[in-house]
């Protein structure tokens, strides 16, 4: 297993996609997370294709495709669109999301409605060698480390991400990651205390620190991205300083 050190497009959401592989580049990052609601849109292949090609031309892999494709709300046809942009970027992995709604109050129908949904969006995706990974997120069936596991159980072939769940102490959000650790595709790193201010990474150091110590100790037979997000102030110029940062608490 190798843990490669990457970046959201989202982090950088008001720039175009040139600037952000720019900026990643520049800061001696692996990977990109391309977000389709801004940077790749679904329906534009050409641009995929041309991002993908400058990204090889920098050094600079894609490690996913960021869609916004909801499991149970929208049509499985919609999938094929963004199945379509993530085979033209050349993407390893698409990033989906469990419903809409939170496990304590989603009904029956719902449910199996997500699962349905993932389970067609896995299979299309599979025939494509693409790995399907739920955002792991509130107010969706993986707003908790159960419902995320009861939810993996029943779309097989699918994986997950994980993040700290906001407002989380460091032993809760290490005791859920280590949970998931078996069925993991990538983390989203950010530092977020005592809600959603957005913190630099060394203000959370022993939450990630420890987070990297159980990252590289997994013998998972598929590599892992560590992706910077949410950086503070949604600042450009400080994200070669939490990049380094990353890779120093990555050991990258």
């Amino acid at each position: 297993m190798t843990l490669q050190t990457g970046m959201c497009s989202v982090t950088l959401r008001r720039l175009p996609a040139g600037a952000v592989l720019d900026l990643a580049a520049a800061a001696g990052l692996a990977c990109v997370e391309w977000g389709a609601d801004r940077h790749v849109p679904p329906g534009d292949p050409r641009a995929a294709v041309a991002l993908r090609q400058r990204g090889l031309d920098l050094g600079v892999a894609v490690a996913a495709y960021g869609s916004y494709f909801r499991a149970g709300v929208d049509d499985v046809a919609d999938f094929a669109t963004v199945l379509a942009a993530a085979v033209a970027l050349g993407a390893p992995r698409v990033r989906i999301w469990a419903g809409a709604a939170g496990s304590a109050g989603v009904s029956a129908d719902e449910r199996r409605a997500v699962v349905a949904g993932a389970r067609a969006a896995v299979e299309r995706a599979a025939d494509a060698g693409i790995l399907v990974a739920f955002e792991f997120h509130g107010d969706t069936l993986t707003d908790t480390v159960a419902s995320t596991l009861d939810l993996l159980g029943e779309v097989p072939g699918a994986a997950t991400y994980w993040q700290p769940p906001v407002g989380a102490p460091d032993a809760e959000a290490l005791a859920g990651l280590a949970a998931v650790l078996d069925h993991l595709a990538a983390v989203h790193v950010f530092s977020w205390w005592p809600r959603t201010e957005r913190l630099p990474l060394t203000a959370r150091e022993r939450l990630w620190r420890e987070t990297f110590t159980l990252l590289r100790g997994c013998e998972l037979d598929r590599d892992l991205d560590a992706l910077l997000e949410f950086v503070p102030g949604d600042d450009p110029a400080v994200v070669a300083t939490e990049a380094a940062t990353l890779r120093d608490l990555a050991g990258a």
